[in-house]
């Protein structure tokens, strides 16, 4: 097992790894719209949220020797399960014709009371 870290994407706030890798995976923790270099939120919306969110997600996967074009699933938490069509346009915007498995689910509350995290499984190498 091994453990990822990056600057290029913000730094755990928690007793936690930006990503694991493992039996040849990697685990990557749930993203928010941080800026990696102030971490502070980046926008107002979902989908400027959704865009920040995607762009750490890729940092850490490249860190990994990964990349989104690995990913094989996400989890995807919204705030608002309202504003799941206006995220799922920006989340195609970075995936591209990559459709990995993925779930969306509304919480009642995410860390720094982002609109949006997303994780992610991606295969290492």
């Amino acid at each position: 097992m091994e453990s990822v870290g990056t600057d290029t994407a913000p730094q755990a706030i928690g007793p936690y790894s930006q990503a694991i890798i493992a039996g040849g995976m990697v685990y990557a923790s749930g993203q928010i719209a941080l800026d990696p270099a102030t971490m502070e939120i980046v926008g107002d919306d979902v989908v400027a949220q959704t865009a920040r969110v995607l762009q750490n997600l890729a940092a850490v996967l490249k860190a990994a020797g990964s990349g989104l074009d690995r990913v094989v699933k996400t989890t995807v938490y919204l705030a608002d399960m309202g504003e799941f069509p206006i995220m799922n346009e920006e989340y195609a915007r970075h995936f591209g014709d990559h459709r990995p498995a993925r779930a969306t689910v509304e919480v009642a509350r995410l860390p720094k009371d982002v609109r949006v995290e997303i994780d992610a499984i991606a295969i290492a190498g």
